[in-house]
This record gives C-alpha cells, sequence and structure tokens, in this order.
C-alpha cells in the first residue's frame, strides 16, 4: 500500500508504508526530526536519476527543494537514523551509525523500492563528536562521483540532489553547509551485522536482520541448509565483482571500513575517494590514511578482510562453524580473479580467451606503472592500435619513456590479435567500450567546487552531462579528458572530504 506525503506535491514521491527498514525494532534505529538549513538553495540536480525514479517535474518544485532541504517530512515514524558498527582503518570502533544522515523513507520507481535518505541533515544520536553536517565541497564530490559511477556501469549509490545554505560549518577551515539526497535500493552496510554481533551478541536481532536481507535481497539463500552461510558466500561472490569494476577502471574508495561496504554490493560513502591519473598501484588517495591501508593495489585484499569481519558476526547463525563460513568465503578470490582477467581482456578487446592474456594484461600494467602512464589516457589510446603496421604506433608509443620496453610488448600484442583474426576498426570500438575517456578526475571536481563556492554552479551542471557518457567521445569536451595539470598532484583530499 502506497501512502502520499503530505508535505509534497501530488506528482511527487510516492511513499511505501511496507518500506524494507521499518520492519526493523527500535534497537535498529532511531526516529528524530531533520534539522533544517537556513535560505536553502539549489546546488545541482541529477535529471537522469530523477527521471529514473518518475520525478522529472517534481524535482524542480519548491515542495521538493523543502523537503531535501530537511525541511519536514510530515509522515510519523519517518525520518530514521540507524545505527552500527564496524572497524576502522582495522580496528574495532564500537558503535557508529548514521551520524549525519537521515533515511526519509522508501519510494516506488520504474526501477522497484528505492530508499531516499539525507546526508547533512544535522546530528542524531550517533553522531559521536560530530555536527551531522556535510559541507559543500564534500557534497559536491559524492554527487558528482555516485552519478559518475553509475554511467561507468559500476554499481553504486546515487545521488538526486544538492541543496546548499550559507550555514557555516567548521572543518579544517569555515565552509558552508550542504545536504546531499542518496538513493539506494538498500544503505545496509557489513556494520549492521557487527552490531548486533559485537561485542555482546544479540541474535535474536542479528537474526531478523539476517532472514529479512536474505528474503529481500538474496532470496536464493533461504533454500540451503544454513541460509546465513550462503548470504555469506552470495555477498562474497556480488563484492568481489565489484572490487573487480573499481580496479579496472582505476578507483580508489580511500576509506574501506566494514561501516562502508554495502552488503548489496554498492560502492558507498564517497569520501576521500580518487581515480588514478599516472598509475601507480601503491597510490593512496586519503591523506589520512597514513599507512596506506586503503591504497589502489590493497582494495581487493582490504574488501576480503571487510569479508571476513562479517564472517565474523555471522559466525552465531551457524554455531560457530568457522569452517563452514571460511568455506563461504572461498569463492571470492577466484570470482575477483576471475572478473578482473574478464575486464582487462575487455580493455584490450579480445574476443577470444587464450592462457597467456593475462601476462600481456598485467605486462602492460607493470609498463604502465614503470612509464606513470596516465591510466585512463594510456588504455583509451590503446584503441587506437595498429595490428598491421608497428610505424602508425607512434603516436601511442609516445606515452612510454621506455619505448623499446613498449615495443617488445606491443609486438606480442599485435601477435596476439592476428592470432584471433582482429579487426582493428571492429576492436576499437570494442575497447571504447570499456575504456572510459571521461572520469572524475580530482581536479575537475575541484575546478567545479573552486566555482560553486563562489556562487557559481554551473560547471557542476557541465561536469555531470560529461560524466554522463564516460564512454562516448564528445569532441567538444576534449578537455575534460586531458592530463591532469601539474597543481592537481597537490590535491589532498581526507575524511572530511
Amino acid at each position: 500500500m502506497l501512502v502520499p506525503d503530505p508535505v509534497e506535491a501530488l506528482a511527487g514521491p510516492r511513499w511505501r508504508d511496507d518500506a524494507f527498514v521499518a520492519r526493523f525494532g527500535d534497537a535498529f534505529h532511531t526516529v528524530l526530526a531533520a534539522q533544517s538549513i537556513p535560505q536553502a538553495h539549489w546546488v545541482a540536480r541529477s535529471d537522469r536519476l530523477a527521471a529514473d525514479l518518475g520525478l522529472t517535474d517534481w524535482i524542480r518544485s519548491d515542495a521538493a527543494l523543502q523537503l531535501l532541504a530537511g525541511n519536514g517530512h510530515g509522515r510519523d515514524g519517518w525520518p530514521r537514523a540507524t545505527v552500527y558498527s564496524g572497524h576502522q582503518f582495522g580496528v574495532w570502533a564500537g558503535q557508529l551509525g548514521d551520524g549525519r544522515a537521515l533515511l526519509l523513507g522508501e519510494i516506488d520507481s520504474p526501477h522497484g523500492p528505492q530508499e531516499i535518505q539525507l546526508k547533512g541533515s544535522g546530528r542524531t544520536p550517533y553522531s559521536r563528536m560530530g555536527d551531522g553536517r556535510a559541507v559543500l565541497r564534500s557534497s559536491i564530490r559524492e554527487f558528482l562521483c555516485s552519478e559518475a559511477m553509475h554511467a561507468l556501469g559500476i554499481p553504486t549509490t546515487r545521488a538526486l540532489a544538492i541543496v546548499g545554505s550559507p550555514l557555516p560549518v567548521q572543518r579544517e577551515t569555515t565552509e558552508t553547509a550542504a545536504v546531499v539526497t542518496r538513493v539506494a535500493p538498500s544503505f545496509l552496510r557489513f556494520g549492521h551485522f557487527e552490531h548486533f554481533a559485537h561485542p555482546a551478541e544479540d541474535r535474536a536481532a542479528l537474526q531478523h536482520l539476517t532472514d529479512a536481507v536474505i528474503e529481500h535481497f538474496y532470496p536464493a539463500a533461504a533454500a540451503a541448509a544454513r541460509p546465513a552461510a550462503a548470504l555469506l558466500e552470495a555477498v562474497a561472490r556480488r563484492t568481489a565483482s565489484l572490487i573487480a569494476q573499481w580496479q579496472a577502471v582505476g578507483f580508489c574508495h580511500g576509506v574501506m571500513n566494514t561501516d562502508n561496504m554495502s552488503i548489496v554490493g554498492l560502492t558507498i560513502d564517497y569520501g576521500p575517494f580518487g581515480f588514478l591519473d599516472a598509475f601507480e598501484p601503491g597510490h593512496v588517495c586519503n591523506h589520512s590514511d597514513s599507512t596506506g591501508r586503503y591504497a589502489y593495489a590493497r582494495q581487493p585484499a582490504v574488501a576480503f578482510w571487510n569479508l571476513h569481519a562479517l564472517a565474523q558476526s555471522l559466525l552465531p547463525l551457524v554455531d560457530g562453524d568457522v569452517e563452514l563460513l571460511r568455506a563461504a568465503l572461498a569463492p571470492y578470490e577466484q570470482v575477483y580473479a576471475d572478473e578482473m582477467l574478464a575486464r582487462l581482456r575487455a580493455k584490450l578487446g579480445l574476443a577470444t580467451e587464450r592462457p597467456e592474456d593475462a601476462n600481456l594484461a598485467d605486462d602492460l600494467l607493470r609498463l604502465m606503472s614503470a612509464n606513470r602512464c596516465d591510466y585512463a589516457i594510456t588504455w583509451r589510446a590503446l584503441a587506437r592500435f595498429d595490428s598491421a603496421d608497428g610505424a602508425a604506433n607512434d603516436a601511442l608509443r609516445d606515452h612510454f619513456i621506455d619505448r623499446a620496453a613498449f615495443d617488445g610488448w606491443a609486438a606480442r600484442y599485435a601477435q596476439r590479435l592476428r592470432a584471433e583474426g582482429s579487426i582493428d576498426a571492429e576492436r576499437a570500438q570494442r575497447m571504447n567500450r570499456a575504456n572510459p575517456k571521461f572520469v572524475l578526475r580530482n581536479h575537475l571536481a575541484e575546478l567545479a567546487i573552486r566555482d560553486a563556492q563562489r556562487g557559481d554552479f554551473a560547471e557542476i551542471g557541465r561536469l555531470l552531462k560529461v560524466l554522463e557518457r564516460p564512454f562516448d567521445e564528445q569532441p567538444e569536451h576534449a578537455r575534460y579528458a586531458a592530463h591532469p595539470p601539474d597543481w592537481a598532484g597537490h590535491i589532498e583530499v581526507s575524511c572530511s572530504s
């Protein structure tokens, strides 16, 4: 049964009174109102997501502005902040929770039920020492990257809008407040399971949460002899696929704590993220990560570690059978390896599979690392590789300082392409569908942020439109695909970003 929200225009969202989160008890969440922001104004909106949700007209209304600014909701029992716990930088952090996020509820959409959440809407019981606010800078980064990742085909939470305000917020300096509207089938995290398992086990709540997630998102696990173990395996497989997609596009999350890991396999919580410029496997995008725990090359192993933390939480539901859960996690490494190799083959434009493909891809990556090649630009340029005439590849060779080393690799690549009867023009089309021309580089976001902090939001919209078509040539927007300027290397993003 659907009930309208009295705050909204009739054409707006219609809230479900059987929202998934509503089936959990008071131990799971706190009902409280958002703290409104003064002089709310639009900063950015995603017309594409609004259309996906069936909200094209509503998103431009004053009713939408007020709702997404946190200025009232008008429904009993909503909004809600959920509690979770987790490991942060590998250390048990205890109780955490939605410290600056509020779930408005769940709506029906053409793509199924979707949860709508405000981020930056004020303090909650889980804010700890925080103010519950988000700043304009971080909200722009999350908004743009959420939609950019979706356009890349990578599972992610999405961002519907940013509402700004002159309300001052203190971070390293005084900034202004913003609220970003996030959308996802679910915002449940590994940390929700950890909360009910540590330190004092609440088996009934943990069982209830697990059963509900299985029923709603992983129904095949319900038929297994040990549903909790089947759930873990399904989550492990989905997570392995997600991380392979991150690695393939050169995405660094920056803060892969267990409370930032989605139980339904989404990219969630965009803070100190970054896309690789020069290919450095050891790149650390989070200035707060002094040990490099979340470096790009470590992300697959960190995700596996986080899955072990989830498995530890599920132990009470399998009567402490460690081996059962270890077996449930076992597919992760092979799924990741298979997914990664498949994506590397696609990036190389290979239409068939041969045993030497892994070495061919790995050797190219080693060359790119040794020569500090730009990750996105080099892969995109490879589509123009001429498999018949090595002399025609001079422009591609120029991406590599060690041209002789590239020539040796190129000879192997050309031989591999000829072995499968590859046609260069057809291969180029395949490669351009696998290697994005446009990604959200830090300096592009920084330029949009600087304009926005001066009150000019136009660049956010322009950049969003480019990022919504990352695989298209868009020659009129070539500057967004150029090598980063020298100053880009000095941009620092941290957990406050």
